[in-house]
């Protein structure tokens, strides 16, 4: 494993663009964040009253008993202000409570809509478990962020600057210096080792992300690691990612200690200082035991939130480093977009035109070429080939999941980059080679070609793709939950629910890529006639590997290396005796040696017997 290059720090620029992002978020409360506002300084203040309050106690009890008079009013204000300050702080938290839940939903929301928009290419380069801790950490970003940055730095900024201007306003000056001083040296390391340690988070991050994608990409392909009996090697995966997280973690760790250290100190030294000066003022008699007890609890006011705002300016970095990774997300640029004049497409009675179509995954690598075929309306035109001849590249084409280099895509004379990605992709249905199901029950995964649509219409769906029999006989029936990706139903049956689920959806325009392929025999001719039905009167591109299953299309196109080689209908590609003649060939006779297989096995059971 090459070793881990720790993360540059992001620019302020990055750190400014990430809390402008939630600026409209917190707008669209106005009211509770003027009102949250108004509770902070009402707290700051009744916070800085009490000092001043306990001074004017302290002051009337240190009298001669003779004088001495119980200051019952002072007494009982004191306990208002400390009461109004933790009150307001309270009543402000709930205020904004849902601000904050409702910014955190909002931005996450975005996030998951915004990556549904980008393009195919990105997904299949995305790691997933990366992608979603990203994500995760992001928003708990976003809470802290807005809740320590608004309630702690600032309010603690405006008591600052209150205490030093009754400081200046009461006292020497040198009070207001030493604690300003104090203030700066404070402040000064706080930014200068944070900055520092912001590297060792963003590493950890990094690394977090990256055992995550390791870890649930080895759960998802649980089967394979048992095959091939590789648990200690997944293990070691995972742990090299950990060892390196342990190490930023480490690192961070023992920064933050010396950070600690580091402010301690300077407190240490700027309290000693002022308890020094004030005790010499009271002794020479030009300020009170109160005025004493005043900047006492003044210092106390001022460093226990200076010492909790420490961790917060680190915390706040954390969650600007935390949420960066999530923004960028939102930069990612979508590569297949609508037109701003985009129309809806015209559906009916469609009729689907491939022109002098090329195309490439990578600049470097490509897979089409000069692709041109019609598929008229209520037609079944079939694609065969080897693998990897670029049939399977046409059904994504025809989704636009991929924009065309060159050429164009027509449906009833309308090209698919002029029209709306929803109403193109509202008007097909596919059964893909490959079905992927949601954790979900059987029913959900069915009903998802049309959510909307009333259980009889489900159950219908499931009757025509011959599954219903098979769900029936399930002790939960249609509630059964299929599992990760659909991992406990089998190849067969995964088709049938995808088969199901493209009934439902009833679209005008069919693709089935290899849309029996992991049938067996008796069960493919039954599907294969149900198919037939469904995709009778209308337009259908078919992708198949057997070549029995498309015999009577209305044409067939055979590829080769991106290329159309032959074309037409079955009986005119056997007689041209080419390609698709002899693909034809092989397969009857792997057919024959199957069939011939089976009777001496069954034979051979028989003399057993």
């Amino acid at each position: 494993m090459r070793p881990t290059r720790l993360e540059k720090p992001a620019t302020t620029h990055n750190n400014l663009k990430t809390i402008a992002t939630l600026l409209p978020y917190l707008w669209e409360f106005k009211v509770r964040v003027i009102l949250a506002l108004s509770l902070l300084v009402l707290a700051k203040l009744a916070n800085v009253s009490v000092p001043l309050v306990l001074k004017e106690i302290v002051d009337a009890l240190d009298q001669p008993r003779a004088m001495l008079v119980l200051p019952v009013l002072l007494l009982v204000g004191y306990g208002v202000l400390r009461l109004c300050s933790t009150l307001c702080g309270e009543l402000r938290d709930a205020i904004f409570a849902k601000v904050t839940q409702r910014a955190i939903r909002r931005v996450a929301n975005k996030v998951f809509v915004h990556l549904h928009t980008l393009s195919l290419r990105f997904h299949l380069e995305r790691q997933t478990g990366g992608v979603s801790r990203d994500i995760e950490r992001g928003t708990r970003g976003i809470s802290f962020l807005l809740n320590f940055m608004l309630f702690n730095i600032l309010p603690t900024l405006l008591e600052i600057g209150l205490v030093l201007a009754i400081l200046i306003s009461k006292y020497d000056i040198w009070f207001s210096i030493i604690i300003f001083l104090t203030l700066l040296a404070y402040i000064a390391l706080t930014l200068i080792v944070t900055e520092w340690r912001m590297i060792f988070r963003r590493t950890m991050n990094n690394m977090d992300s990256k055992a995550n994608t390791q870890a649930i990409d080895s759960l998802l392909n649980y089967e394979t690691v048992k095959y091939f009996g590789n648990e200690a090697w997944e293990a070691r995966r995972y742990d090299e990612h950990l060892h390196s997280w342990e190490k930023a973690a480490v690192r961070n760790q023992t920064s933050l200690a010396t950070l600690n250290a580091g402010q301690s100190a300077i407190i240490a030294i700027g309290v000693t200082l002022l308890m020094l000066l004030a005790a010499d003022k009271v002794v020479e008699g030009s300020m009170t035991l109160g005025d004493l007890v005043l900047i006492n609890a003044f210092m106390l006011q001022l460093y226990m939130p200076l010492h909790f705002l420490g961790f917060v300016y680190r915390e706040i970095k954390h969650s600007l480093a935390d949420m960066e990774r999530m923004f960028t997300l939102l930069d990612e640029n979508k590569e297949i977009q609508d037109k701003p004049d985009a129309k809806i497409l015209n559906a009916q009675n469609p009729s689907i035109r491939f022109s002098q179509v090329n195309f490439s995954y990578e600049s470097n690598r490509q897979i089409l070429f000069d692709v041109s075929f019609d598929i008229p309306t209520g037609q079944n035109v079939a694609v065969v080939g080897h693998s990897g001849s670029g049939k399977s590249t046409l059904a994504r084409l025809l989704f636009r999941f991929y924009d065309v280099q060159s050429g164009c895509i027509l449906i009833n004379h309308q090209d698919i980059r002029d029209v709306t990605q929803k109403s193109l992709r509202a008007s097909m249905g596919i059964v893909p080679q490959d079905t992927v199901l949601f954790n979900d029950s059987i029913y959900y995964n069915i009903a998802y070609g049309r959510p909307d649509a009333t259980q009889e219409e489900v159950y219908a769906a499931a009757q025509s793709a011959h599954i219903h029999d098979f769900i029936e006989s399930l002790p939960e029936k249609y509630d059964t939950v299929v599992g990760e990706r659909g991992l406990k139903l089998s190849g067969g049956e995964k088709q049938r629910v995808a088969i199901a689920r493209t009934i439902l959806k009833n679209p005008e325009i069919l693709i089935f890529d290899e849309a029996t392929s992991a049938l067996d025999s008796k069960s493919e001719k039954r599907i294969q006639a149900e198919l037939k039905r469904i995709a009778k009167n209308r337009t259908t591109l078919t992708i198949a590997h057997r070549l029995s299953t498309i015999a009577d299309a209305d044409q067939i196109l055979v590829m080769d290396h991106g290329r159309i080689i032959e074309r037409g209908t079955h009986q005119q590609l056997l007689g041209s005796n080419g390609t698709y003649a002899h693909m034809w060939e092989l397969q009857q006779q792997e057919e024959t040696n199957k069939q011939h297989e089976t009777l001496l096995t069954t034979d051979s059971n028989s003399l057993n017997e």
